[in-house]
């Protein structure tokens, strides 16, 4: 299987770049996507993209993925912190994956503070406003390299 990485991202990511620019920038998801289908080319990878806002479309997703990809790279948004679901399909597709966030969670609301779905990924990139999703895709590229 040629390498092939997915990318998901949770509620509201598709409203990057206009919803709380404070906390999350100026940087629309798509242009996240093209910056990391850039660094996919580069690094001579395949990349897939999916948003929903649907807890259950999230967990299909991962749930087929070990059909087609080699890792998954997340951004389970508001669900990082509630979904039991995404973080048991995260631990059922036996993949690698990492966790990422445009803003430091743990410099929010004390409720951001926990992740349900970190400890089914190999590492968590937060903080780094879009760079967060650059740094991530390498991290996981260097799993699945190794």
């Amino acid at each position: 299987m040629a390498k092939k990485i997915l990318i998901l991202n949770g509620p509201n990511l598709n409203l990057l770049g206009t919803r709380e620019k404070q906390i999350y920038g100026e940087v629309s998801l798509s242009k996240i996507n093209e910056d990391l289908k850039r660094l996919a080319q580069e690094k001579g990878v395949e990349i897939a993209f999916f948003q929903s806002n649907h807890e259950g479309e999230i967990v299909d997703k991962i749930g087929e993925a070990s059909k087609e990809f080699s890792g998954i790279l997340i951004n389970p948004a508001a669900y990082t912190h509630t979904s039991i679901a995404i973080r048991d399909a995260l631990l059922a597709v036996n993949l690698p994956c990492v966790e990422v966030h445009i803003s430091n969670i743990y410099k929010r609301e004390e409720f951001r503070h926990h992740s349900m779905t970190a400890p089914a990924c190999a590492g968590q990139v937060t903080g780094f406003g879009k760079e967060s999703y650059i740094l991530g895709f390498l991290g996981l590229l260097n799993l699945i390299n190794s």
